[in-house]
């Protein structure tokens, strides 16, 4: 993978940026995205984040190497504090985990009144970036989900506006498993959630089998409820009842 010829999973990010964006993607890697952004002619100016010493150096390598210095700023900095106020109106982060996510934007908050979308691709829990935003006055607007490498990612697309409108009174299972994906049920989306509900399902049989602590009792019941939350948002308990 290089800027030219971007990660499927990298090109959907990509989609979701508005065009004549100025961009922050915050553990940036190689700086990928945005000198892909850069050379569609797709945003103004960005800053590739990063906190580790080899993707910063790797990104500044890339950025130069692509000519693009003038239009992107590499920074070495953790999170938010990469960005300046009101430097930028789009922030994307791809590639970590969806309690890392959150972490970052609510470390971040004051850097966010001036950005109007959030790109983000959590690896796992997603559920944690959705309560986040739902928390924090962000709507979400789009979700997709796919497989690339025999791995599933799900990217979540935020604007400010009503939290509440993409759900309804069954926001529990719409936070587990994502309102828009929920919808659309697509087979990458049901691979997904038949793969966890297996696993769920392999934990709670253990865990029978374990000393009855309250921890334990307590991680079963929770076990049992996003089993049924699962089982409900996939139709099965229809089809085990008939």
């Amino acid at each position: 993978m290089n800027s030219n010829k971007l990660s499927v999973r990298l090109k959907t990010v990509a989609k979701y940026v508005p065009n004549g964006a100025r961009i922050a993607d915050i553990g940036s890697d190689h700086a990928y995205l945005p000198c892909y952004l850069a050379k569609h002619q797709q945003i103004e100016f960005a800053i590739a984040g990063e906190v580790v010493e080899g993707p910063y150096q790797s990104a500044v390598r890339n950025v130069k190497a692509e000519g693009l210095t003038e239009m992107i700023k590499v920074r070495m900095g953790d999170g938010l504090e990469v960005i300046h106020a009101g430097e930028v109106d789009c922030i994307t982060i791809a590639g970590m985990g969806g309690t890392l996510i959150a972490n970052i934007l609510d470390n971040g908050k004051e850097k966010l009144s001036t950005v109007n979308r959030l790109i983000l691709q959590p690896n796992i829990s997603a559920i944690s970036i959705r309560k986040w935003l739902l928390e924090n006055g962000w709507e979400l607007i789009n979700e997709e989900i796919l497989e690339e490498d025999g791995k599933i990612y799900e990217i979540l697309v935020a604007e400010k506006g009503d939290p509440k409108r993409p759900y309804d009174n069954t926001i529990d299972l719409q936070l587990l498993m994502g309102p828009f994906l929920l919808k659309k049920q697509d087979e990458v989306f049901k691979k997904k959630w038949l793969l966890e509900l297996k696993n769920w399902q392999r934990i709670n049989k253990q865990l029978e089998h374990a000393a009855q602590k309250r921890e334990t009792i307590e991680k079963r019941r929770e076990l049992e409820y996003k089993i049924k939350l699962v089982k409900e948002g996939l139709h099965l308990e229809e089809t085990e009842r008939s």
